[in-house]
């Protein structure tokens, strides 16, 4: 690994930054795994033959529940567990022929990695970005520990002792991220990310534009003990001001501060309470309080309307209202709202007169809920705002509200802050200390890191382990030196991977979490490779963390010009780099999202069960059965039947599973045949934005393309050119028809393969293109024409980012053999310079993409009539002949006085010159 204080201007310059998402060291790679890693791995040695100064590492996720949960299953300690399978990922990765930069590895779980976690949290905290507030927690009664979502079924039950999970309110650390949701939004339109993932961002960020509106609780409902000064607003966000004057209802969560024996009223209040804890309850049960039913009750209470305060509004308790969103509190319109109209329905709540009607009669709605923009209707309740339109009541209203000071316009967004908390052992402690007289204290950043203890007993019961150690929970408050107590919480395990991509450009950094020279030469990286399922959570972290860094000016410009440890020419460098975009601290420059990859299963017509492999076989032979067999050869001669019953059995591709016994074991695959098949088929069967069905009868395919690619190379070899391409190439006017049409298809394989391995990605073209090429290649006669060797070569460098193994021996056969003089290569015996992954990418020669052209002369009966313009050069003979024929001025000459139509009786061919038609 090169610093890049070391690096020369030309190298800081050419910087490229291919990085895939680190995994999860659960101990074996998947067919998933071999995909993504196979594509990444492709791409940078494609990108380092191409001149870039590739930096490609590889990392572990480490943290997590599920190492945890098999220390509890086990016996055995996470580290340890972790560590174990990294050794055997590691070895699986080499396996599959991964050239991962192993200097700059780093693993989450490593106190010199979490170290700097710690410290970035540090940094949020100091810059108010972290918070603290209770917030609702899936709790387990049972074994007394709060669970994560996916630790509860769909039935609401804990996955491991059945309880109904209940909600409970904990104290928990947020990260500020909705203080960054417009840049989120606004910064997408800057990255060359697929179209659908910047979607989902922007859905999950839920920009929305309205208003915030008060209503002021009338007093004459309330139980008369409050405070008037004290009175509460409820305060709700639209965004339809327009339809402030169709509000039946307001509707609070279950937790509101209305909801109390404070405001609401005497002869109500033990109903709307009992009523309320019942409907806590059936949240709590249903295990999912995003998915309630419309149940409500009414509190007794109302409040005034914000711009006449002589209309009256009742105030209901709904399920569907959620503290944790907005204001806790929304205004219902059953008349352009369908929620709220199924709200009252049910609740038998009074529904006002519609105050919104379409614009036209062409855009009149026969549903009974209007929910469109339209004009206000000239009725009473709307008063001066009747008939303005959707637009300019929204404005008219906002303005109102606002002079009144009874609203504001205001822009809302869906994100919510992030939830940093966890209570579990395997994973970053949060680096804060309690204590009684200083209240909450960060840990001093010369404490770092916060180390996890060695000596925890993990049951899953009982809460946070950490709280359990007392030897490592009591400490010294970092202030007053008085009795403390340390956060037993630890961290999402999305801030470890919200950062890592920056701890890669200067790993051994022993001082920061990465040097700001560093950073600031490689970031953003250039393409980023993973599963789309990572398409909102983690990329919207790491965007938010990156874009807090970098206005900090933890990296970037600002952070590189005040950097002493750098030479000016490297300052420069950097800058440079820099200035050509300016991408507002984000990560990533582009992305690509591979699809899954889905096994074939055998399916019980009957039952619906999934089949073993040893439950079916082949109808015709009565063979072993096929764990992987296509559907598509599937025929009368290679039918698959169930053993015991004779049935055909349900077959469709679905995501690999143990329990639907359709996974593939990759190492199983590379042993049978071999790593480079196994590659190339991976990038063959399916464009990486696809879901892949995997197919391993078809496996057999790529290791008999990879031996015809030996047998060529062999022939290659058995002749001598006597002149180099360059050579050969200074008068191409002398070339030999086969020559130029080697030397043209060598080019089109390129110009395809090049376009696919640096903008499409569709390696199942490039590769395709090179079948094509090598099926050519055996077409050729005069084996011994410089563009053959050159076409062979070109061939051997093209498949090597793809199949590394096979590229290098066959470079290997082409050095030896004297290949490499008539190809023009020359290489200084250097075991790095000898490789063929050393070697340039090949260039396309545009001008021989397209064949020569030139002008024929048409004669008939000896004598010149016309020219045929433009006609490809060794344009064989009989298309000329039609070509003549059908020429507008031919008929002059082929057609007799009498209109009759005049025979060719011979045809005189010169190639490349003319043809000659004798007719009669």
């Amino acid at each position: 690994m090169k610093e890049v204080n070391q690096m020369t201007t030309e190298e800081i310059e050419s910087l490229f930054y291919i990085l895939v998402m680190f995994p999860y060291p659960s101990g074996v790679l998947h067919m998933g795994h071999v995909r993504v890693y196979t594509i990444s791995d492709a791409l940078a040695r494609f990108h380092r033959m191409r001149g870039k100064n590739v930096i490609n590492p590889m990392g572990w996720d480490a943290f997590g529940l599920p190492a945890e949960n098999a220390a509890i299953e086990r016996g055995v300690a996470p580290s340890e567990w972790t560590v174990r399978n990294i050794a055997v990922m590691k070895d699986q990765l080499g396996r599959i022929l991964t050239d991962f930069d192993w200097s700059r590895e780093l693993s989450t779980c490593d106190p010199d990695y979490y170290r700097w976690t710690q410290h970035l949290f540090l940094q949020l905290y100091k810059h108010g970005m972290v918070y603290r507030k209770e917030a609702l927690v899936n709790w387990d009664p049972v074994d007394q520990t709060v669970l994560a979502n996916e630790q509860v079924d769909k039935n609401g039950r804990s996955w491991r002792s059945g309880a109904v999970v209940e909600h409970r309110r904990l104290e928990q650390w947020f990260a500020k991220i909705t203080a960054y949701a417009e840049d989120l939004l606004k910064d997408l339109d800057a990255l060359d990310w697929p179209e659908h993932v910047k979607a989902m961002q922007a859905n999950w960020i839920g920009r929305s534009e309205g208003a915030e509106f008060d209503f002021a609780l009338d007093n004459t409902t309330n139980n008369g003990d409050a405070d008037n000064e004290s009175t509460p607003l409820v305060t709700v966000f639209t965004s339809r001001p327009d339809t402030l004057f169709g509000v039946s209802f307001l509707a609070v969560s279950t937790d509101h501060p209305l909801i109390s024996r404070k405001w609401l009223p005497a002869d109500q209040a033990d109903k709307v309470l009992k009523t309320v804890e019942e409907m806590v309850a059936q949240q709590k049960s249903s295990g999912d309080a995003t998915q309630p039913s419309k149940a409500g009750v009414f509190t007794g209470l109302y409040a005034r309307h914000p711009l006449d305060s002589n209309y009256k509004v009742p105030i209901y308790v709904a399920d569907y209202v959620l503290s944790s969103y907005g204001t806790g509190a929304v205004m219902g319109v059953p008349a352009h709202d369908l929620r709220d109209s199924e709200f009252c329905k049910v609740n038998g709540v009074h529904v006002h007169d519609p105050v919104v009607e379409p614009a036209s009669e062409s855009a009149a709605d026969t549903a009974l809920v209007f929910t469109e923009p339209g004009v206000l209707r000239k009725i009473p309740r709307n008063g001066v705002y009747g008939g303005l339109s959707g637009a300019e009541a929204m404005t008219a209203i906002v303005c109102a509200a606002e002079a009144s000071g009874t609203g504001r316009a205001v822009v809302n967004y869906r994100l919510r802050d992030w939830l940093l908390s966890r209570q579990r052992y395997w994973g970053a402690p949060v680096p804060m200390i309690h204590c009684a007289s200083c209240g909450v204290v960060p840990v001093p950043e010369d404490d770092l890191p916060v180390k996890l203890p060695d000596n925890v007993q993990l049951s899953g019961r009982g809460g946070s382990p950490l709280s359990r150690v007392s030897e490592w929970l009591n400490c010294k408050c970092p202030q007053c030196n008085g009795p403390a107590k340390r956060d037993t919480d630890t961290l999402d395990t999305f801030v470890d991977s919200s950062w890592y991509f920056l701890r890669f450009t200067d790993p051994h950094n022993r001082k920061l979490p990465y040097g700001a020279s560093a950073a600031t030469a490689t970031m953003p990286v250039d393409l980023y490779i993973g599963g789309v399922e990572h398409a909102i959570l983690h990329l919207l972290y790491s965007r938010f963390i990156s874009k807090f860094l970098y206005k900090t000016q933890s990296y970037g410009p600002a952070a590189v010009k005040d950097d002493a440890s750098i030479s000016d020419n490297t300052r420069t460098a950097i800058l440079r780099k820099c200035s050509s975009k300016d991408y507002n601290g984000e990560p990533f420059k582009q992305l690509l999202t591979q699809g899954m990859v889905h096994g074939l299963t055998y399916k019980d017509p009957g039952t619906g069960r999934f089949l073993r492999p040893d439950e079916i076989e082949l109808g015709n032979s009565g063979g072993s059965p096929l764990s992987s067999f296509s559907s598509s050869a599937t025929s009368a001669t290679a039918t698959v039947r169930i053993k015991s019953t004779g049935e055909t059995p349900v077959m469709a591709f679905e995501k690999m599973s143990k329990s639907k016994y359709n996974g593939v074991d990759p190492t199983d695959t590379v042993e049978k045949y071999g790593a480079d098949a196994t590659r190339l088929h991976t990038l063959y069967l399916a464009p990486p934005q696809d879901v892949l069905e995997w197919n391993t009868q078809s496996i057999v395919g790529m290791q008999r393309w990879i031996n015809r690619l030996g047998r060529l190379v062999d022939s290659a070899c058995e002749v001598r050119p006597a002149q180099t391409i360059a050579e050969t190439l200074t008068d191409r006017a002398l070339l030999t028809k086969e020559a130029r049409e080697t030397y043209r298809q060598t080019n089109v394989a390129i110009q395809r393969a090049t376009e696919a391995m640096s903008s499409t990605f569709a390696f199942n073209t490039a590769i395709a293109s090179l079948i094509e090429l090598s099926n050519y290649l055996t077409t050729v006669k005069d084996r011994t024409h410089p563009t053959y060797a050159h076409s062979v070569t070109c061939l051997i460098k093209m498949l090597s980012p793809l199949a590394p193994s096979v590229g290098e021996e066959l470079w290997e056969v082409c050095r030896k053999n004297g290949l490499f003089d008539s190809a023009g290569i020359s290489t200084s015996g250097s075991a790095s310079d000898v490789s063929v992954l050393s070697q340039r990418w090949p260039d396309v020669d545009e001008s021989a993409l397209q064949k020569q052209k030139g002008n024929i002369v048409v004669q008939i009966n000896g004598k010149m009539r016309f020219k045929l313009e433009d006609v490809e050069v060794d344009t064989e003979k009989e298309i000329l002949e039609r070509m003549a024929k059908d020429h507008p001025l031919a008929s002059k000459w082929l057609t007799g006085k009498q209109g009759e139509q005049k025979t060719v009786v011979r045809t005189i061919h010169v190639p490349n010159k003319l043809i000659n038609l004798i007719v009669k």
